[in-house]
């Protein structure tokens, strides 16, 4: 489902019949004005669907934009102006605030955590614990953030967990059958596989065959010591409840990239609300 058909969907899923409200209070001919305003300090994003959502809900609905995605907003910041028919202002308000506040909260997040590692190499990477049918907004609002996007879905790399190996038989059997997949299927996939231990790694790299090792749930002292041993013949990745306060401690091991779930399931929207700030008039007063 492409970004368009998910705006449009959830506008339906919103509107259904109609705005009864608007459409029972406000004049039909009435026009006007409002603005997004930024009620709490963070990264701003979204904007670019906020505009979808307004133009689809009426074409005649304009907007003028102030302040860029990945902008450091304060409170009291004006993001953009919309303006024409007040009936679809109110209607297409709490889609477009969903969408923006969702982002930015997103987008806020991955960038504490990309500006508690500045000055080292490691990238932070996003999960697939996204909300049904949003991951693109919300994968999009961690690159705004400054972080970097995992595999979007299960198609487009090959990542080998803990499940698969023990239903697989072992490390070696799984990433075999992996690789004896893609070729009876003409793909061309990255391949990462989890391990649980030193132990794992070691096996791994004694049978190879994989781009990147996810390092999962392991301790300081594990992770450097596997850093050592892979010495850079595979990327690394660290994984598995990391957080703000030890994320710094994760990157000072060494690893390429670290995985936090958290950047798309566990955030805080951002606080922002639409505004009048026009009176109302018919058209042609």
């Amino acid at each position: 489902m492409t970004i368009d058909e998910i705006v449009l969907n959830t506008l339906r899923e919103d509107i259904g019949e109609g705005d009864h409200t608007s459409l029972s209070t406000i004049p039909a001919d009435a026009s006007g004005k409002a603005r997004l305003l930024i009620k709490e300090d963070g990264v701003l994003a979204g904007v670019d669907i906020a505009r979808k959502v307004f133009s689809y809900t009426d074409s005649a609905i304009t907007m003028e934009q102030f302040i860029a995605d990945g902008t450091l907003v304060k409170k009291g910041d004006v993001v953009f102006e919309v303006s024409g028919p007040c009936i679809a202002l109110l209607t297409a308000e709490r889609t477009a605030l969903n969408f923006m506040q969702r982002m930015s909260g997103i987008a806020t997040q991955t960038r504490l955590l990309v500006d508690a590692i500045a000055g080292l190499p490691t990238r932070i990477l996003d999960t697939r614990k996204t909300t049904p049918l949003l991951r693109e907004f919300e994968k999009q609002a961690v690159r705004i953030g400054g972080g970097y996007n995992h595999r979007f879905g299960l198609f487009d790399m090959i990542l080998i967990k803990d499940n698969h190996v023990d239903f697989a038989g072992g490390i070696a059997k799984a990433i075999s059958a992996c690789h004896e997949y893609m070729e009876e299927n003409g793909l061309h996939l990255t391949v990462e596989i989890e391990t649980r231990n030193l132990d794992e790694v070691k096996q791994v790299l004694e049978y190879g065959g994989v781009n990147r090792i996810m390092l999962d749930n392991f301790s300081f002292d594990m992770i450097r010591q596997a850093v050592t041993i892979i010495d850079r013949k595979y990327e690394t990745e660290a994984s598995g409840g990391i957080n703000l306060q030890t994320i710094r401690q994760y990157a000072d091991c060494g690893v390429d990239f670290i995985s936090v779930g958290s950047l798309t399931h566990h955030i805080s929207s951002l606080d922002m609300s639409l505004k009048v700030v026009k009176e109302l008039k018919a058209v042609g007063e």
